[in-house]
């Protein structure tokens, strides 16, 4: 779990955006039943549970909307040890200071990992552009992001604070679109993505580009989950 690898930098990218790690456990949360059970069989397995969770929308508290949430919980000490201290990973009054150097050769990999995690996606339809921002209670790993788009050659906006009491900031304009399609990319035949993020920004791309909807998806994802 500590070695360099795409699904190693996907899985821990998720845990610095949307998880925590304890002195005896590191657990995930995510809202893709799918992406759960992958991220549990990258760690070698864990427990996976399952319940409806109300959410504040990330930049507007007054917004709350009802969704799957799927906690994925690793018991092994010895594991959250070792990767609060390779990582950087916060462990209660340890606050960490996120260290992914590690992944440097698999930054596609991570960011796609925090994008899922703490990260947020919309069109706008005033500008037919993508909007893609990370919104973080921890400005610490937001700095760390931001390094991370930068060694890839993305710009983006400086932090500000968001309604949830956290900070947040925003992909540039200008490479927003470029980040979607270049986050996503080789996920499909590797598998390390979430089915719903996944559509949802390829979707966004596609619009802004003036693309076919669903030219950048398999056939078989373009319609979304079945009910």
């Amino acid at each position: 779990m500590l070695a360099r690898h795409p699904e190693t930098a996907y899985f821990w990218g998720h845990v610095a955006g949307g998880g925590r790690v304890t002195d005896r456990s590191v657990e995930v949360t995510v809202t893709d039943g799918d992406a759960a059970r992958r991220l549990s069989a990258i760690a070698g397995g864990g427990t996976v549970d399952h319940r409806i969770a109300e959410r504040e929308f990330a930049h507007d508290t007054a917004v709350t909307r009802q969704s799957d949430e799927y906690t994925v919980q690793i018991v092994d000490p010895t594991l959250a040890a070792n990767a609060a201290a390779a990582f950087g990973l916060p462990v209660g009054s340890d606050p960490g200071g996120y260290r992914f150097d590690a992944f440097r050769a698999h930054r596609r990999a991570l960011l796609r990992g925090l994008l899922e995690a703490c990260g947020v996606v919309c069109f706008r339809e005033s500008s037919a552009a993508v909007g893609i921002s990370f919104v973080h209670d921890d400005a610490r790993l937001l700095t760390r992001v931001r390094t991370a788009l930068d060694a890839e050659g993305f710009d983006a906006e400086e932090p500000q604070p968001s309604s949830s009491g956290g900070q947040w900031f925003g992909v540039a304009d200008c490479d927003a679109t470029a980040f979607g399609k270049w986050v996503y990319e080789g996920s499909s035949e590797s598998g390390l993505y979430a089915a719903d993020r996944r559509r949802k920004t390829l979707r966004s791309v596609e619009r802004a580009a003036g693309l076919e909807v669903g030219s950048l998806m398999k056939p078989r994802e373009r319609e979304g989950p079945k009910p």
